[in-house]
């Protein structure tokens, strides 16, 4: 695995450059590498571009513009704090992916050990970080709905920020591995940011634990949670009332579902590379890195389609769109304060 080379920098996600030329030597690795000396010559990489520019762009605003919403323009509330949360872990992600795109074009990193390991860290803190939220907003959707008077006595804000900067410290610490592993490594005068494993048993052990903490028990909590929501929502024929919020929530947790299993299932096939042609997880690591790169786009996007009636969103303003999609109101009786908190 130390030998191994990377064509371009598809690899900011994950580990599939630790296959592509292991067993390229000699002539036959100077040819290889000459050969794909710009992003430029293949239309995949040339897409891969475009849409990070785009996903960079986009992003950017769309995420700063929650964060000047939920963060400065609204009354402080436990359903800002976790939308704030997630449109901050967006924003930095979006912020890294310039370093990408330029290592894209020039197949060359010149940008050093330390943001070789630290674009590769905020990038996997960015996806558990986002996941971890999403199990916590649904955690606690389902106390609302099923201790709901409880849940108004004891549910604050400082209590939420206690759990987002736990969700915070869990992110950093399951993703501390891809900054260690991650190195620097000059061929034919270019620097090559890689996944420098020291055996397959590392490689393996980092997949897992990352598919598992990362999407499996995360999208458990959440299945276990929505179901119960569902059953006691129908009970109490509150469907109804419930459908803005409900509906916002479904909606970024289907996003993050279909934007990261491709990535999760690609890197998974990736331990028995050998087993598959390397060519199709080549592409299907393209695709899944690039699709999961979109999550941080999808999400502020989905604040603001999925808050109220499309044809009231489009009358009024961005910013109100976004704040009405993510506002919490308050309530005189027990079932409207619950029917509002979904």
């Amino acid at each position: 695995m130390e030998d191994s080379i990377t064509i371009y920098g598809y690899d900011e996600f994950g580990d599939y450059n630790n296959y592509t030329y292991d067993n390229v030597t000699g002539n036959e690795e100077v040819a290889a590498f000459k050969t794909h000396t710009t992003c430029f010559t293949e239309v995949s990489c040339v897409f891969y571009l475009v849409v990070n520019v785009l996903i960079f762009l986009l992003g950017v605003l769309g995420n700063g513009l929650v964060i000047w919403i939920a963060g400065i323009k609204m009354k402080r509330t436990v359903s800002t704090t976790w939308y704030l949360s997630l449109a901050v872990s967006d924003f930095i992600f979006c912020l890294s992916l310039p370093f990408n795109i330029v290592y894209t074009v020039t197949n060359d990193w010149t940008f050093g050990l330390f943001l070789c390991k630290f674009n590769s860290f905020v990038m996997f803190i960015n996806m558990f970080s986002s996941i971890f939220i999403l199990a916590v907003i649904s955690v606690d959707r389902c106390v609302l709905v099923v201790f709901a008077v409880w849940a108004q006595n004891n549910r604050t804000n400082g209590k939420a920020s206690f759990v987002v900067f736990l969700a915070w410290i869990s992110s950093v610490a399951l993703s501390l591995p891809s900054a260690v592993f991650r190195d620097i490594k000059t061929h034919l005068g270019r620097s090559l940011c890689y996944n420098n494993y020291s055996g397959q048993h590392s490689h393996k052990t980092i997949a897992v634990s990352r598919f598992i903490c990362g999407f499996a028990m995360p999208f458990l909590a959440i299945f276990f949670c929505y179901s119960t929501i569902i059953a006691q929502l129908r009970t109490r024929q509150m469907m109804r009332k419930s459908s803005k919020p409900l509906r916002v929530m479904t909606a970024l947790i289907a996003a993050f579902f279909i934007s990261w299993l491709p990535y999760h299932v690609f890197i998974l096939l990736e331990l028995n590379h050998q087993t598959y042609n390397q060519e199709n997880i080549r592409a299907g690591l393209i695709i899944g890195t690039t699709v999961a790169a979109a999550n941080s786009l999808i999400n502020p996007a989905l604040y603001v389609f999925m808050g109220n009636d499309f044809q009231q969103k489009f009358k009024s303003s961005m910013l109100s769109k976004i704040e009405n999609a993510i506002r919490e109101e308050g309530g005189t009786t027990s079932s409207r304060r619950t029917s509002m908190f979904l």
